[in-house]
């Protein structure tokens, strides 16, 4: 079930005008009266009518945050105790930094646990576990932590973080450098995902291995997941590929984060052989000319800003959710709908693909163009 298809739930009047029309209409009603606009009495019950609507908002507020679609904050983390779901915590970015010697030495040059380096001076990285230079070596690969949890850390490119801030602790050390961009930092998980877990969580009871169980563990892992597609191409076989938010698709540090939470013990069934992929890319270009209608020319600017606003859109839906078909009939409604008379589309074409095996489309080349303006 999609809670968000739910229909809209209401405890009680908000709607200040509403509620003052109630009590001016229950007052005359009483006192056989009809009461002026600047009757004293009116105004006394148009000021109490306020602190009612008010109570009102608060009430309905409270009543909503009992229910899973509505919930936030820390009311939705109460839901989420009630079938024991976390909220998952920031997670900090990790990288590889290689810790060079200008020559290899005849002694092996320990890397002590916590080892800083930094990318400005003011955002740390540390070594997660001691690590040393052995004899005739000129450099170490270490893993290293980003000291701020968050996405903040990510996106430091290769040899960027080459700053070593414990230079004292690391006499012999005299370059480094991350060998691989970092990744993997991550915020508090948002209200929206927590209750897509939450509403999931009923899952993880069974110990049959089915699809809904193996994608809440999955999404147990890291924030970033968006969808999880589960399948079993052979007896006892089952396939896991996750996808990261904005259609990313996930590298093998995330790979084992998603493997971890779904072999443990106490998650997988026994005779299950749970392998985890990233899923296939199918790539398509985007090749389309839109119009603006004449009638609109004063507009076409501001319509055509709304395209390319539309556009990123489409190319966002497509590769947001694996086994979603080509479609490039939702590339023709958002674009209309941001205003464009019509959309020419030379490419994609319409086409099927199988979540089953993890097919994800994710476009090539575009080719967006605006053809000028046409008469209707």
């Amino acid at each position: 079930m999609d809670i968000k298809t739910l229909p809209d739930i209401e405890f009680c009047e908000t709607d200040a005008a509403a509620v003052e029309s109630r009590v001016i209409t229950v007052y005359e009603a009483v006192a056989s009266v009809s009461l002026a606009k600047g009757d004293p009495v009116r105004l006394f019950l148009e000021g109490l009518a306020a602190i009612i609507a008010q109570q009102n908002q608060v009430i309905n507020q409270a009543g909503k945050n009992n229910l899973l679609r509505y919930a936030t904050g820390d009311y939705l983390e109460h839901k989420g105790a009630m079938t024991a779901t976390d909220r998952l915590a920031a997670k900090a970015a990790i990288t590889t930094e290689r810790f060079s010697l200008d020559a290899a030495l005849a002694f092996a040059v320990t890397i002590p646990l916590g080892t800083r380096v930094t990318p400005d001076g003011q955002l740390m990285f540390s070594t997660t576990a001691a690590a040393e230079i052995s004899i005739g070596q000129t450099y170490i690969d270490v893993s290293v932590t980003c000291e701020t949890a968050g996405e903040i850390g990510n996106g430091y490119v290769v040899g960027q973080i080459n700053r070593l801030v414990d230079v004292d602790d690391n006499p012999y050390i005299t370059a480094v450098s991350n060998t691989t961009q970092s990744s993997g930092g991550a915020d508090d998980e948002d209200d929206d995902r927590y209750r897509e877990r939450i509403q999931l969580s009923p899952e993880r009871l069974s110990v049959a291995g089915p699809d809904g169980a193996y994608e809440f563990w999955a999404k147990t892992a890291h924030q970033d997941i968006i969808d999880v597609a589960v399948s079993s191409p052979a007896p006892v076989q089952v396939v896991i590929r996750p996808l990261l938010k904005g259609g990313v698709l996930p590298d093998q540090d995330l790979l084992d984060l998603v493997a971890a939470a779904v072999t443990s013990k106490k998650v997988r069934p026994l005779t299950d052989q749970v392998t985890v992929s990233s899923p296939s890319a199918v790539s398509y270009d985007l090749v389309a000319t839109y119009y603006i209608s004449s009638a609109d020319s004063t507009l076409a600017a501001q319509i055509q800003v709304q395209v390319e606003a539309a556009k990123s859109a489409y190319l966002e839906w497509q590769r947001s959710k694996i086994g979603r078909d080509i479609n490039p009939d939702e590339l023709v409604k958002l674009v209309k709908a941001a205003g464009a008379k019509r959309l020419a589309v030379t490419s994609p074409a319409y086409t099927l693909l199988d979540r089953d095996a993890g097919e994800l489309a994710q476009e090539g080349t575009v080719t967006f163009t605006y053809g000028g303006l046409e008469d209707e």
